[in-house]
C-alpha cells in the first residue's frame, strides 16, 4: 500500500545505519509514514557481505535495531533509549546491490520502556528479516556525547527523498519468492 511521507528524520555523521560519513556504513534514510509508522529505505552493498551474494546478519540486525529503536521519536520526539533486548528472524536470505524497504511501529510503550517491531522486506514486497526490541528510555545525555557543530545529528534531506513509500500492511499475508 502506498503511504505519503510525512516527514524525513534526522540522520547522524558517522553511525554504522544512518551514518553520512560512514565509509562502510549503510547510509539508511529513514521516513515518518502518514500512519504513524516509520520506514527506512537502505540498500547493502558488498562490504556488509556474509555468504557471496548475502548480507551478513550482524547487518541486518543493526538496521532492525536503528529502526525499531528510533520509531518511539515519532510520538516522543525527545525520547532516547539503549537497546535492552533484539530478537531477529532471519526468513529469507538478504541480497546486497538491491533496494530494500523497511517497516517499524511501537507495540509497547510507558514511562520507562518501550518495544518496537520492525520488517525488512525486498522490492517485490517479500520479507526477509523481523525483530522485536525492547527499549530503556534514558536522557540523551547519559546515552551520548554530540559534536557542538550539530553534525552528530542532524535533518539532512535530499531531493532524491520519496514522497510516497510502498509497503506492505502489517496485517497483509505474507509474500512468498517467485521462482525463476
Amino acid at each position: 500500500m502506498l503511504h505519503k511521507v510525512v516527514s524525513v528524520q534526522n540522520t547522524a555523521a558517522d553511525c554504522f545505519v544512518c551514518g553520512v560519513d560512514n565509509e562502510f556504513g549503510l547510509h539508511a534514510k529513514f521516513y515518518v509514514l502518514d500512519d504513524g509508522d516509520l520506514a527506512a529505505l537502505v540498500t547493502f552493498h558488498p562490504n556488509h557481505q556474509s555468504y557471496p551474494g548475502r548480507v551478513h546478519g550482524g547487518a541486518i540486525s543493526a538496521l532492525l535495531d536503528e529502526a525499531a529503536g528510533r520509531v518511539v521519536q515519532i510520538a516522543e520526539p525527545d525520547t532516547w533509549a539503549v537497546t535492552g533486548e533484539l530478537n531477529v528472524r532471519f526468513l529469507r536470505p538478504t541480497p546486497y546491490g538491491v533496494p530494500l524497504k523497511l517497516r517499524a511501529r511501537v507495540a509497547e510503550n510507558n514511562r520507562r520502556l518501550f518495544v518496537g517491531e520492525c520488517r525488512l522486506y525486498d522490492p517485490e514486497g517479500v520479507l526477509l528479516a523481523s525483530a522485536t526490541a525492547k527499549y530503556v528510555k534514558m536522557p540523551v545525555d547519559r546515552i551520548a556525547s554530540f559534536s557542538p557543530d550539530g553534525r552528530d545529528w542532524m535533518l539532512r534531506p535530499s531531493p532524491d527523498d520519496p514522497l510516497e513509500i510502498d509497503l506492505p500492511e502489517w496485517d497483509e499475508p505474507l509474500k512468498k519468492p517467485q521462482k525463476g
